[in-house]
């Protein structure tokens, strides 16, 4: 998995909507998807960066994206279900769709928890993917072949002391992957999680301040098992939990 090479018309004609897509590994991720052929949907809440990214994969000549300005700590429902109407009638379907965006919160002993933190990180990571998934699934339903790739991290596998409110948020981001692709079996749609490991991003920096970043792989080095996810090498694959690195 980590040493696959796609070839380079592995997402021809998919549409694939990629969230957190203005930076670290949303912005890679769809610039990798668009070099291998995919229209790719950017959604995040800084129109300036997605702009940004809109702007790069135009100028390299990939086919065209398109950009949804979306806030997740603030979006309804409704939001998500006029956003699946829209894609519905502009594509006709939705091949793929990658769940990058999420919120660290606040680091820190369990008893010195703030709720408020916690509502923030339950909003964007959690409820926030449970709505616009819902919404999403019937136009994935339209697709051959649909990916439906949720991020986790390794403390969302592991818990760990002090990573209390991110780690909740995705051990529920696995167990909501673990239903929908056990619901799923057998469908078009494959559904699993990935998780990116130490990369160099932005929310690594706050977690870790003190680490070098330059002792760590950028988002664009370990694409390789986003690709697989995607393209339909991975037809079959269903209710896993892998890793990038």
């Amino acid at each position: 998995m980590l040493e696959y090479q796609a070839a380079k018309d592995l997402l021809i004609n998919k549409t694939i909507l990629v969230t957190g897509a203005g930076d670290g590994i949303g912005r890679a991720a769809a610039l990798s998807f668009a070099e291998h052929g995919a229209t790719v949907i950017l959604l995040g809440k800084t129109v300036k960066k997605l702009e940004a990214v809109y702007d790069e994969i135009e100028q390299a000549g990939y086919p065209k994206p398109a950009i949804v300005p979306l806030d997740l700590k603030g979006a309804t429902e409704q939001n998500y279900l006029d956003m699946a109407e829209t894609i519905e009638e502009q594509f006709g379907h939705l091949d793929g769709l990658l769940h990058n965006a999420s919120m660290l919160g606040v680091l820190g002993p369990f008893e010195h928890i703030s709720m408020d933190s916690v509502n923030e990180v339950m909003q964007v990571n959690v409820i926030a993917e449970i709505m616009m998934t819902k919404a999403l699934l019937p136009v994935m339903k339209k697709a051959p072949q649909a990916s439906l790739v949720f991020t986790s991290s390794g403390v969302g596998r592991q818990g760990r002391a002090f990573w209390g409110e991110y780690a909740i948020s995705k051990f529920a981001t696995e167990g909501m992957m673990q239903s929908i692709a056990h619901e799923y079996e057998g469908s078009n749609i494959r559904v699993n999680s990935i998780n990116p490991g130490a990369t160099r991003t932005a929310m690594r920096a706050n977690a870790y301040p003190a680490e070098n970043p330059q002792t760590l792989k950028t988002a664009a080095e370990i694409m390789a098992t986003y690709l697989y996810l995607m393209g339909n090498d991975s037809v079959g694959v269903n209710g896993q939990q892998l890793n990038a690195q």
